[in-house]
């Protein structure tokens, strides 16, 4: 009897170690590739950054990795979707105008040697 509780127990701790998680990763995964829509700029498996242009057949993408260099991959070479740029823009602008002033107050070498 104690033995069955042993190995029961080392089943649920396999389960709740390496099937579940992987179950997750496998959903997450679906749920991205089925959310890629025209417009969406993509990172492929290969490391490819895209621009999808077209939806084909279920399976199939039309990604733009180039001026007119588009080229037909597989749904499931998507590896991630990158967000818009919108609010990296808005913080980077804010961070330049923080970083301004700073470098008005700046001295050069030169203003260093006159002191």
């Amino acid at each position: 009897m104690g033995q069955l509780v042993v190995i029961v127990a080392m089943f649920a701790l396999l389960w709740l170690l390496l099937i579940r998680p992987q179950a997750k990763r496998k959903l997450a995964q679906q749920r991205l590739l089925s959310s890629v829509e025209v417009g969406d700029e993509i990172l492929t498996a290969g490391g490819l950054y895209g621009h999808v242009r077209a939806l084909g057949d279920a399976d199939e993408l039309e990604v733009e990795i180039a001026p007119g260099t588009q080229v037909r991959i597989a749904r499931r070479a998507v590896a991630a979707v990158i967000p818009p740029d919108d609010e990296s823009e808005a913080i980077e602008g804010e961070l330049v105008e923080e970083e301004s002033p700073d470098a008005a107050e700046a001295t050069t070498p030169a203003d260093a040697n006159r002191g």
